[in-house]
């Protein structure tokens, strides 16, 4: 069962202030566990580059082990720190960096280790065909393209500050993006020429959008982090959900969209 929520509907049930929730029927983990153990609600919040990977394992998770269901809260990995220093019940925290995974651990907020389950590098996203010809980051400081950024206090912003810096390339953004999906949107719905996202992004945008690659010797790659939250209200799930995604079946997933090992 998959159920998309408003984020009003999402402040109501005390899940946080995300854009959007997403609701599946679950359960929690392979490994040989009993799917009785494990019931109840759980609340993920997971960096809005994870939904479309997460969404597909919420969809297996369901299909080996009923009986759990699972909030995915997505969002910028800052605003879910926020979230949840403030009070929000979450029982997962995945971020998208290990430096917003170490403000919650600063805070004494997590129950162990967080466990990197995933590596993200980026590329610039661009309309299908490339109209514009762009080659690579250089291209971005023509002030005839419009070109959109995440913000910098979340971890695509930080990544594409990084870039441009070592790049040595001074870009003034049309607007600057809560979270990595805005940009792909601006980006897929023909309001910008570029944007410097995930390359799992790009990939997930399909044939609405095409990726230019970022040479290496500027571009950046970004830790995935897990864990379990230490309020969590459903903790030993929780630990079954985190072991499932740093698993076999859940590195398997990640994979097919485009993360890389840990």
């Amino acid at each position: 069962m998959v159920e998309w929520l408003s984020s009003a509907t999402v402040r109501r049930r005390g899940v946080g202030c995300a854009a959007v929730a997403l609701f599946v029927g679950l359960a929690t983990t392979g490994c040989g566990a009993d799917p009785a153990v494990h019931d109840g609600d759980l609340v993920v919040f997971a960096a809005s580059s994870l939904t479309e990977a997460f969404t597909e394992m919420g969809e297996a998770f369901a299909a080996e082990f009923p009986g759990v269901s699972v909030t995915f809260n997505f969002a910028g990995s800052g605003d879910l720190v926020t979230q949840i220093v403030e009070g929000a019940p979450a029982d997962v925290f995945a971020s998208a960096d290990d430096s917003n995974m170490a403000k919650l651990t600063d805070a004494a907020l997590q129950a162990g280790e967080p466990v990197v389950i995933a590596r993200n590098t980026f590329q610039i996203i661009v309309e299908p065909g490339n109209p514009k010809g762009i080659t690579g980051v250089a291209d971005l400081t023509d002030p005839d393209l419009v070109v959109v950024l995440c913000a910098d206090n979340v971890p695509c912003g930080k990544g594409a500050a990084a870039i441009l810096e070592q790049a040595g390339a001074t870009v003034t953004p049309k607007s600057l993006e809560e979270k990595v999906k805005g940009v792909v949107t601006k980006v897929t719905a023909g309001e910008a020429d570029a944007g410097i996202v995930y390359v799992t992004d790009v990939q997930a945008a399909g044939a609405a959008a095409e990726g230019v690659d970022i040479a290496a010797d500027v571009n950046v790659t970004n830790n995935y982090p897990i864990v379990v939250t230490e309020d969590a209200p459903n903790a030993d799930t929780a630990q079954a959900f985190v072991d499932f995604v740093a698993g076999a079946a859940g590195q398997a997933i990640l994979a097919k969209y485009g993360f890389l090992a840990p």
